[in-house]
């Protein structure tokens, strides 16, 4: 159990530096949007336009929780809601350009700064990286980023 415990160590201090970069990618759009708003934003990035209900459940809040999130969105200009025309009774919510601007710009600057910690490794401890990371996201079952030069939309958060 020891090399669980090892590994689980290693894992949390790793969260704790991506989650830093993380705020620090979203530096300079602070005054506008929250770690969560982001979030939800890089899911209307990756879904497209989406159900108000579908949206929640991605983000595992309620549907008013979601709402007060996506109302603030759309006062900052990022977000967009219209009702459905096939059922009035639904939402249907999508990103603006400035929504995609942003997604785009932020995950830039998260990219810039991660490229330049795995710079700083040898080329060995890459593989191994590369290797150990793949394997933990299988098993959480996150599907991977796109590459950089991918013209594909981001995969959606699991």
């Amino acid at each position: 159990m020891d090399d669980v415990d090892a590994v689980t160590r290693a894992v949390l201090t790793a969260s704790r530096l991506l989650v830093a970069v993380s705020a620090r990618s979203l530096a300079h759009v602070e005054d506008r949007v929250t770690l969560p708003q982001f979030w939800m934003l890089v899911v209307l990035s990756t879904r497209g336009t989406t159900k108000l209900v579908t949206l929640a459940e991605l983000l595992h809040v309620a549907p008013s929780t979601a709402m007060r999130m996506l109302d603030r969105l759309i006062t900052a200009g990022l977000a967009d809601r219209k009702t459905n025309p096939d059922n009035r009774r639904e939402i249907l919510l999508r990103l603006t350009d400035e929504g995609h601007r942003t997604v785009e710009s932020v995950t830039a600057r998260r990219r810039e700064e991660v490229t330049s910690i795995v710079q700083r490794l040898g080329p060995h401890q890459r593989t191994a990286l590369i290797n150990a990371l793949n394997d933990f996201n299988e098993a959480g079952g996150e599907p991977p980023a796109p590459l950089l030069d991918e013209s594909a939309e981001l995969h959606p958060p699991g």
